[in-house]
């Protein structure tokens, strides 16, 4: 599939999700080549009247000013607490629906907005399917600047080959929060519950890009068309009111 092929799929994916939003609804905008896809729809239908009273949650400052400049509403975590319907995109999907996450350096936010959803829809290609997680995608990890050497030698003695994530200009690469990036090459993760228990044990390691458990709907864009896959045993599978509580 050449590369204007899979671009219009991801947007037709992204459209997809884009029809799972009802008025009312608090919607996480996620970050990514294919999330903004969905962005610049709900912009595009606010406009055309097509869809009314919603209001954004942006996963990064980069994706909060693209959203103001198309003019959507947005609020913030703090300001709404729980959040309807976040669509966002992944680096790599298992077949249990497990993510990594993190490539666009957003992976905090995006975890946070992730935790608060009542439903969790992820739209990516099919390039993103992998057998296990670690298979294709290094896995990132957030960490605060200092002793971050000392952390990249404790990650690498867990069996990844660390690598401080730069910029083009080869300084180091800083998030929204300011920390670091490390780029974790654990190879198929055997274990996934046990790697993030050791991750989150760290000090000095903000977050990590594993997103287990989070996921209510997938669609994937491929040759042969979109794809919509739901969890089905989530507990927070039906979309729910702004005005509700939260289904948790």
């Amino acid at each position: 599939m050449n590369s204007d092929s899979r671009e219009g799929l991801k947007r037709r994916a992204a459209e997809r999700a884009v029809e799972l939003i009802e008025p009312g609804m608090v919607v996480g905008l996620g970050v990514g080549s294919t999330a903004i896809h969905a962005v610049r729809r709900i912009a595009a239908l606010l406009k055309m009247g097509e869809l009314r009273d919603i209001v954004g949650v942006a996963c990064a400052d980069s994706v909060e000013r693209e959203a103001r400049d198309l003019g959507i509403p947005l609020t913030t975590l703090d300001e709404c607490g729980t959040v309807d319907l976040t669509i966002d995109g992944a680096d790599e999907v298992d077949p249990e629906f497990n993510l990594i996450k993190g490539g666009g350096g957003a992976l905090l936010r995006e975890k946070m907005v992730a935790q608060a959803s009542r439903r969790e829809v992820i739209v990516v290609d099919s390039s993103k399917l992998s057998p296990a997680l670690g298979s294709r995608f290094p896995l990132p990890l957030e960490v605060i600047a200092f002793g971050a050497q000392a952390t990249a030698r404790f990650v690498a003695s867990l069996g990844a080959q660390v690598a401080f994530r730069l910029t083009s200009s080869g300084a180091f690469f800083r998030t929204d929060q300011g920390n670091y990036i490390l780029d974790c090459a654990f190879g198929p993760i055997d274990d996934l519950e046990r790697l993030a228990f050791a991750l989150e044990r760290r000090a000095g390691i903000v977050e990590h890009g594993l997103f287990l458990d989070l996921v209510t709907d997938l669609i994937i864009a491929g040759e042969d068309g979109v794809r919509h896959l739901r969890a089905n045993s989530s507990p927070r599978e039906a979309p729910c009111s702004s005005r509700g509580k939260p289904a948790r």
